[in-house]
Parts: C-alpha cells; structure tokens; sequence
C-alpha cells in the first residue's frame, strides 16, 4: 500500500456539524482497503478565489495508506459529493516528512543551546 496526502474542502456550512461529513470520508477511505495515518482538521478559512460561490471552506488534511486501485475509486466518489467543494489526492513524498524531522531537530536543538545559554552553562 502506497501512502497519499488527501485535502478536502468542505462548504462552509458544515462548520458547525462537520461530523458527519467526516465520517462519510473517513468511511470511504476504509471502505475501499485504506487506513488513516494522520488527520488535520484546520478549521474554515478565506480562499483565494470563490469555488461553487462560497468564500470560505473548511480544510481537513489527511495521510492515508491505500492499495493501488483505491485513489480512483475515492476520487469518483468524491467528485459527486454535496459536502465537498473541492479535494487533491496525491502521492505523500518521503522525503518531505525526512526534511520536516531534520528541521525540527535543528529547532529543537538551537532551543537547547539558547537555554544553556542562558542559565550560564
């Protein structure tokens, strides 16, 4: 199974009540032999330019682990549902996740030293 990076965009409407809309993608996911890795949801905010005439939309990140004949499966389904405005379905990129630990081994260690630093070690 080969990991994915799924963004949903879901109306605006949905802010308030968004489980069931997450459920209806979480239930996809499985339905079709994938298991969720890691899930965001990063609350509504503006788009750059208006889709299906809303403004704004609700963002909900997800990394999935699918078998190769699932991302068309899922994308069909998604193209038709009400809930969402807009979705990408990519490969996850390994080495972004390698950069992302190196980066936070860098920051995690220049906190060290600052704190050393300033007890006067």
């Amino acid at each position: 199974m080969k990991e994915y990076e799924l963004s949903v965009l879901f109306h605006p409407d949905l802010e308030m009540n968004l489980d069931p809309a997450l459920d209806k993608v979480k239930k996809l996911i499985t339905a079709n032999g994938g298991k969720i890795v890691k899930e965001e949801v990063d609350g509504k905010k503006r788009l750059c330019y208006k889709i299906k005439g809303q403004e704004f939309a609700v963002y909900y990140y997800v990394t999935v682990a699918l078998p190769s004949e699932a991302p068309k499966k899922i994308s069909s389904t998604l193209n038709i549902t009400d809930e969402v405005l807009r979705y990408m379905l990519v490969h996850a990129d390994p080495r972004r996740e390698e950069a992302a630990k190196k980066t936070a081994d860098k920051e995690d260690k220049t906190e060290e030293k600052t704190t050393n630093a300033e007890k006067g070690e």
